[in-house]
């Protein structure tokens, strides 16, 4: 356990201490979601309706910024090859890292999207659902998208590759995440939809770990 949070102090450390993709993710997120309303017009009723997936499609896309650093500069200076020799299993030190990078881009996403949904008119009811999906649902894109960072490690344009390997994966937990708000806005329950983002999470849980964790051995053999 200390080495887990050794390694998660160190890379929050590190994110902080440079803080350039974390801020470019929360910044993507702020201006990409304000811009909508001035190509969609200032109708009310209109981006009330589609708040919810404007929301979850800008918060999918600025998870996609910082991805492709998870690993490689870890890589590049030779770090993640000590980590891997160390005690602790590689599948948690993977863990660790994704703990840090969903705090320091996921976490601020899902605390500015409350208010950028009532700037988008959406009506206060479905602020929870659209709370909980998020906290749900953005740690399964870090994960998800951890096991594309660690295969495309090391390859020319890894940064191009990664969107094209992990945005189809990333389609249910867009598709729960509005349906979860859609549904709350409807005056129906959120929780079924609220429930299969969990299961996804539970999943991400156990395969993403191990997965990215072969895939970066892989590319340091």
């Amino acid at each position: 356990m200390r080495a887990f949070l050794a390694i998660l102090s160190r890379d929050l450390r590190l994110i902080l201490r440079h803080g350039s993709e974390a801020a470019t993710a929360v910044a993507f997120f702020l201006l990409a979601t304000l811009l909508f309303p001035f190509g969609l017009g200032p109708e009310p009723e209109l981006l009330a309706r589609i708040a919810a997936g404007i929301l979850w499609v800008v918060a999918l896309l600025a998870s996609l910024i910082a991805l492709d650093r998870l690993f490689a500069e870890d890589y590049q200076d030779g770090s993640l090859e000590q980590l891997a020799l160390a005690p602790l299993p590689m599948p948690l030190v993977v863990l660790a890292k994704l703990a840090a990078h969903w705090l320091a881009t996921g976490l601020p996403l899902v605390i500015l999207a409350p208010i950028l949904a009532l700037m988008l008119r959406m009506d206060p009811a479905g602020l929870p659902a659209l709370i909980g999906s998020l906290l749900l649902g953005t740690p399964c894109l870090s994960l998800i998208g951890a096991v594309g960072a660690a295969l495309v490690l090391g390859a020319r344009r890894g940064a191009l590759l990664l969107p094209l390997l992990i945005l189809p994966l990333y389609i249910p937990v867009l598709i729960f995440g509005t349906a979860a708000v859609d549904a709350a806005l409807s005056g129906l329950s959120a929780a079924p939809h609220l429930q299969l983002l969990g299961a996804i999470l539970l999943i991400s849980l156990g395969v993403g770990p191990f997965a990215a964790s072969a895939a970066a051995k892989q590319a340091l053999s």
